[in-house]
């Protein structure tokens, strides 16, 4: 490519991975513009549970990148004022106490691959990490990763945002559907439906659960796993958790303000798709998802809804992350995965490193949007 000063590159998507991406291209150099379809921060990462972690088991690469997605965070964490918003205060998780549950199993696996854990019975947690009920933990006991921690993903992409516009970088919010346009079969620049057109040597396409729609556009397949999302949040409260919960019917992580963010795996199976395409859910799963939250935590408090946030959840179909150009497209970069937070920070680093060096980073080659072209 060009030097960088004379890169113009486009991104497409005000989530985590587009705002990483735009921040680390700034950074380096280049003249950057991103463009979203609404407010930055209105899709996937405004109802993620925003769960730091590589716990249980993935591919030994993909576990090496989420382990450096948490190295960036933690650098993060000691450059800035981010202990309300950014917090390292342990997970614990347990099964189902059935033929299901695989507590023993992957305390074992977390311990051979070097990743910290401690296998604890129910009676032994609240000397460890406060804030849960005992009596709601399976015989089998629970983990606890006392290195996992949350993020609130609008807080770190306001950070970011302001960040870009103080190193020139320019935001289209609001902009509509976009559309890459090409010219001699390489990126030549964006179209949008409120009628912007911008010049661009590349695009990096962020629009999460769309990824593999826009990819489909120029003829190329990504494959596409991708369900539905219910964030459930509730008012503040006095608790004394801390750590982020991952239980057989509920996940918990705290917030900014003291409050606590919900979600699950049957919630999620409840949500609605309406004819026109939007997502809801019923008042009977948000009464549901706070009582099995209330179950578990020590005292049993009574949970009150603030809000709720539905959507579609970007998931690879086969698990991994999506992350380069696409093949035989030069130009056209994506970033697709169900670990926006965990890899927000990392994914949009090496990605904008590879756009303008240039160079392919080893630590992406598993992640290619070319596995899928077969």
């Amino acid at each position: 490519m060009t030097h960088n000063s004379a890169l113009k590159i486009v991104v497409i998507g005000g989530g985590i991975f587009g705002v990483s991406s735009a921040v680390h291209l700034a950074r380096l150099g280049v003249e950057t513009t991103i463009i979203n379809d609404g407010p930055v921060a209105n899709g996937a990462s405004s109802r993620s549970l925003a769960w730091l972690n590589s716990a249980r088991k993935r591919s030994a690469v993909y576990h090496k990148l989420r382990m450096l997605g948490l190295d960036r965070y933690r650098t993060l964490a000691a450059g800035h004022a981010s202990d309300t918003w950014l917090r390292f205060d342990g997970g614990l998780t347990w099964d189902a106490d059935d033929a299901s549950n695989q507590i023993p199993e992957m305390f074992r696996h977390e311990q051979a691959i070097g990743y910290e854990t401690r296998l604890l019975a129910p009676s032994d947690i609240a000397a460890v990490t406060p804030g849960v009920d005992a009596r709601a933990v399976s015989p089998q006991g629970a983990i606890f990763n006392a290195g996992e921690g949350w993020v609130d993903l609008p807080s770190l992409i306001g950070l970011l945002l302001k960040e870009f516009l103080a190193r020139g970088g320019r935001i289209i919010a609001d902009s509509g559907r976009a559309e890459i346009t090409l010219a001699n079969g390489r990126v030549s620049g964006v179209k949008t439906t409120s009628g912007h057109a911008i010049a661009a040597d590349a695009v990096v396409v962020a629009t999460g659960p769309a990824v593999p729609r826009m990819a489909a556009e120029v003829g190329k397949r990504i494959g596409d796993g991708t369900t539905r999302a219910l964030l459930v949040v509730t008012k503040p409260l006095q608790h004394p958790l801390r750590a982020v919960l991952n239980t057989p019917r509920v996940a918990i992580r705290p917030t900014p303000n003291g409050a606590f963010a919900l979600d699950s795996a049957w919630s999620e199976d409840e949500v609605i798709v309406r004819d026109d395409g939007a997502y809801d859910a019923t008042p009977l799963t948000i009464a549901g998802l706070l009582d099995e939250a209330s179950n578990v935590l020590d005292g049993n408090p009574m949970l009150v809804l603030e809000s709720y946030h539905t959507g579609p959840k970007p998931i690879p179909a086969d698990g991994e992350p999506v992350i380069g150009q696409l093949t035989g497209i030069p130009g056209y970069h994506v970033i697709f995965s169900h670990s926006g937070a965990t890899l927000g920070l990392v994914a949009g680093e090496l990605l904008a490193e590879e756009i303008v060096t240039g160079t392919p980073n080893p630590m992406l080659a598993a992640f290619r949007p070319g596995r899928f072209d077969d």
